[in-house]
């Protein structure tokens, strides 16, 4: 692992990388604000802070439990905003109950705090979701980026630890699309450092690669045309987990840090058909 700050800023600065992406983030803006003409309830309170807010988007379905899919938006935990991603919803709200939470930014917060929040809001879901229709025996999670990091954590969160009252394996399985799973090497990128401020500490207690394999299964996915670092980053917690834990591990051709998500909200795409598989 290359550990020097001018490659790692390159490497992790998919801005720079792609440098059309804020046509990316307009057309995610605008498919969003088209999504919330369907049925949603946006701006639910799991805690105290401003941020603590997530959007239901209830199935379609006419099953009376649906199962539940929440993502987790990247953003390099320091930016971006759930309603910029409600355009995820409407590809999987046929079958499944869709949550997108918001949680706390850094520098406001640290990064065990942030984990924490996103932690708070899936206590939520498993209490409340089913007045929306959602199953909460059948919860899954699919992150993008620093959500498929934090995709991971919900994972391999100790459940039971949080709450005596909370199954042992409240999440079921997890998609982690272009996910940082080491961040060790984030640590020492000054273009995320400086905002971040990560410690050793919080890395070891927040890489999902430090871990024990859990036992619900993660799905893997990044873009081949992302940097080696995303798709090192990708592989290596199939490395770390074992296949068992991990059975799929893939680069996705042609797409690239920011089109590997609209894949994702693409039916018949392979990063979309994975993530439904979750569902079943």
């Amino acid at each position: 692992m290359n550990l020097n700050p001018s490659y790692l800023d390159a490497q992790y600065n998919n801005r720079l990388r792609v440098p059309n992406f804020p046509e990316y983030v307009q057309r995610w803006q605008s498919n969003s604000a088209a999504a919330r003409k369907q049925t949603c309830r946006l701006d639910i309170a799991y805690g105290d802070q401003a941020l603590q807010k997530l959007d239901v988007f209830p199935s379609t379905s006419l099953a009376k439990k649906a199962p539940v899919l929440i993502f987790i938006h990247g953003g390099y935990w320091r930016s971006m905003d759930k309603a910029d991603h409600h355009f995820v919803a409407p590809a999987f709200t046929s079958e499944a109950c869709v949550v997108i939470p918001n949680y706390p930014l850094c520098p406001a917060v640290n990064m065990e705090q942030l984990v924490l929040s996103v932690v708070q809001s899936l206590v939520w879901v498993y209490q409340h979701i089913a007045q929306f229709g959602g199953d909460p025996s059948r919860i899954s999670v699919v992150g993008h980026s620093a959500g498929g990091h934090l995709a991971a954590m919900m994972l391999a969160c100790q459940w039971q630890k949080v709450s005596p009252k909370l199954p042992q394996q409240l999440v079921r399985n997890a998609l982690s699309l272009s996910g940082l799973h080491d961040l060790q090497p984030i640590m020492q990128s000054p273009y995320l450092q400086n905002d971040l401020q990560l410690s050793e500490q919080q890395v070891r207690r927040c890489s999902p690669a430090y871990f024990c394999a859990p036992k619900g299964k993660l799905i893997a996915l990044c873009g081949a045309e992302e940097s080696e670092e995303f798709n090192r980053q990708n592989a290596l917690i199939q490395a770390a987990w074992g296949k068992r834990s991990v059975p799929v591990c893939e680069a996705l051709p042609g797409l690239n840090h920011f089109s590997v998500l609209e894949a994702l909200a693409t039916p018949g795409h392979r990063a979309h058909d994975l993530a439904r598989s979750l569902l079943q």
